[in-house]
Order: C-alpha cells, then structure tokens, then sequence
C-alpha cells in the first residue's frame, strides 16, 4: 500500500497516551532525501464528474488479501460487534484513559466497543454510530482484534445538545440496535443495505486532524446551517424547520429533501465508479482523489478493491455531502494535480502509534496536507489496509 515517508527533518512525537498504552518507536529507519512511492505503485486515472464534485479513481501495481477484515457495517448487521456508552461495562476495561468530559458515568469522547466476532475488525474516521446519549463519530483509524475484550474507542460527539439515552446500544444511522442480533428501528430489524453514515471530509478532518471537541461541533453546525440554505429553495417549511431544530448531524443528512440533494450529485458519481470498478478489478481499483469545485480535498485510498467496494456507497455520499454545501467556486482539478496531490507525503513530523501484533497508525503533518496510514500487524499482513489524505 501507499507508504508514507518520513520528513528529511524527522520530528517524531515520541509519546502519545492510546488505548494499546504507550507509543513504540518504529523500527524502521530513517532515509534522508526518501521520495513518494507513488510511480510504479499507483496510477490516478481520468476523473468522473458531476456538478462540483470530481472522483479521480486510483488503480494499483498490487493488491492484498483483506477478506478477513470484518467492517463496522458487517458487524452491527450481524450483532457480533457491541457499541455502548463507557461505564456500561464497569470492571471490564482493560486500559486506563484520562478523564474525559462525564455525565454520570457516560463519557462524550468515549465509547466502549465488544468485536465477538472470529475476524478482525476494521474501523475507519469519519463512521457514524448513532443511538446511545449522542450519535458519535470515529476518531481515529484502527484495528480491533477478534473476540476483544471490551476496547475503549476515542470518538467525538456529532450531535451538539442532547444527553438523553435513545438506546443501550449504537448502531448504525436510522437504526437502534437492541440485543445483538436483534434490530429495534422502524421495520424490525436491519436490511441488508442498512449501515453507518461517513461524515463528509470537513467534519473527518475536525475529528482526525484537530482532535478537538468543540471544533467537530462547531464544523456540524455550521454544516447543518448551509445544508438548511441549500435545500430552503426547493423544500417544504417543516423540511427546514426540521432541519434547523433537530441536533443530529445524522438526522440532518437522513432529512427526505437533504438526501434527494445529495442523490442529485452522489448517484451519477456511484453508479459511474462502480461501473468502473467492476471494469477496472483486474487493474486493482483502490481508491479514489476528491475535489470539489477545482479543489483537491482528500483521498481515500484501500488495500483492496474489495475494501474499497464495501465502503464505496457511504464515501461517496460523503463527498457529495461535500460538493452539496460548497460554496467556493474554481475551475476543474486536472489529473496532475490529483497525481501530485495523491504522491506527495514528505511531511514535517510524525505521529506513531503501536499497539503490537495488531496495527501501527501514523500521522503525517506536510506542507498543506495531513496524512493518515493503518498499517495491520496481524499474522500474514503487514501492508497499509487504509490511508486517507486532507488538504488543509
């Protein structure tokens, strides 16, 4: 996978507080002068357009074997992964954490997470759990290993103002899961098309590169605000009223007329790529580079075609989401600059942390850019399973 460089001036941030304990060193050393691996490595193809939003699809030399993986989706489908509020579980947490801010027990920035599953399961930034006190978002890439015991996640609020249980359990948006296996939303259970929501790239970026609570909530309402703007035009007044009111990011973006906005820019998007995909699964399609009106913003690139398959239709919403409440006008992105955009990862400090035999997550801060990598340590891996990129 795309493997992030080290700067020619390497600052490391040599301690950091995680749920696997202290940091470890990366063993792997320093080459001054070392340049992106992109040539040969990956290859940015011509873009897909619609309205503001540009997907600039990204092949690979070489692909790896991530069928093992269990995705978040996967999981709550099935009941095998359990999310509920920290202190539901007293005694059971194996780490000590900083206080974090508490209401009786529960704590906004933590959640505690069962995989009882046989596989291995992958979390991504940016996914949505919603139910419990507060929807919340995933802050950080991670592995969870099989049959876990109950694992701390740090994760940020995305629904500023409301600290009243709607369930014991999170699940994924527009359903409340009850016991595992058992659905409790409209319906009675959980479809087959039934997931997570992704945040959009500017509410990801508040959670993966600020880290900081009230920026992630100001970022949501001023979200909520523009999305309000742009679906006045043409929705009826309890459609605005209700999106003004409610403090749900989620709810927001579930809204009927919010959703037909994004369907306007997100379907033309993913029924092309997904079309590409398939066209293009011999040459290992990995990922993609986003703009949004001439901008290039992010990048999400994958292991696999595989992984990249499953999380397609939330990400894409996500970055039509994006396109929806963008304001700032520019002229197209051209493919160089996804190629460079996508090549360049020389930063100037480096965040690393370990939590052994499972995954390494660095963090690279550059020029205009953060960059996140997830490498897997599990037995037979050893390869970046998912590496994301924003502009700043």
């Amino acid at each position: 996978m795309l493997r992030i460089k080290r700067p020619r001036l390497f600052v490391a941030v040599a301690v950091v507080l995680a749920v696997a304990g202290m940091v470890l060193p990366d063993p792997r050393p320093v080459r001054a002068g070392e340049q992106p691996s992109l040539p040969g490595e990956y290859k940015v193809l011509d873009p897909i357009r619609h309205g503001s939003l540009t997907i600039f699809p990204v092949v690979a030399r070489k692909s790896y074997a991530t069928g093992d993986f269990l995705t978040l989706d996967e999981g709550l489908r099935s009941g095998d992964v359990v999310v509920t509020e920290y202190g539901s579980v007293p005694g059971l947490l194996r780490r000590r954490i900083p206080p974090a801010l508490q209401h009786n027990g529960a704590e906004v920035n933590r959640l505690v997470l069962v995989n009882n599953s046989k596989r291995p399961l992958l979390l991504l930034a940016g996914e949505i759990v919603t139910g419990g006190k507060q929807d919340r978002v995933i802050g950080k890439d991670r592995i969870v290993p099989p049959e876990s015991d109950p694992v701390d996640l740090s994760v940020f609020c995305v629904e500023p103002g409301r600290w009243v249980a709607t369930s014991d359990r999170f699940g994924a948006s527009g359903t409340t899961y009850g016991a595992p296996g058992i659905g409790s939303g409209s319906g009675g259970g959980i479809g087959a098309s039934a997931g997570t929501m992704m945040a959009q790239p500017s509410v990801r970026a508040k959670a993966m590169g600020d880290k900081d609570q009230n920026q992630v909530w100001a970022e949501v309402r001023k979200q909520q605000s523009s999305m309000a703007v742009e679906v006045a035009p043409s929705a009826p007044q309890a459609s605005r009223d209700e999106i003004r009111s409610t403090s749900s990011y989620a709810h927001v973006m579930e809204n009927k007329d919010v959703k037909e906005k994004i369907d306007e820019v997100a379907k033309p998007i993913e029924q092309n790529y997904q079309s590409l995909i398939k066209q293009l699964r011999d040459r290992k399609a990995v990922g993609v580079v986003v703009a949004v009106n001439g901008r290039i913003i992010w990048s999400d690139v994958f292991a696999s075609t595989e992984l990249l398959e499953k999380y397609w239709p939330k990400l894409v919403r996500s970055y039509a989401s994006e396109a929806v409440v963008s304001r700032a006008k520019g002229g197209e992105a051209s493919l160089a600059q996804a190629e460079a955009f996508l090549a360049n990862m020389e930063g100037r400090k480096e965040t690393i942390e370990n939590e052994p035999g499972i995954y390494r997550h660095t963090e690279v801060s550059g020029d205009g850019f953060k960059a996140f990598a997830l490498m897997s340590l599990l037995p037979k891996t050893g390869f970046d399973v998912h590496v994301a990129k924003m502009a700043e």
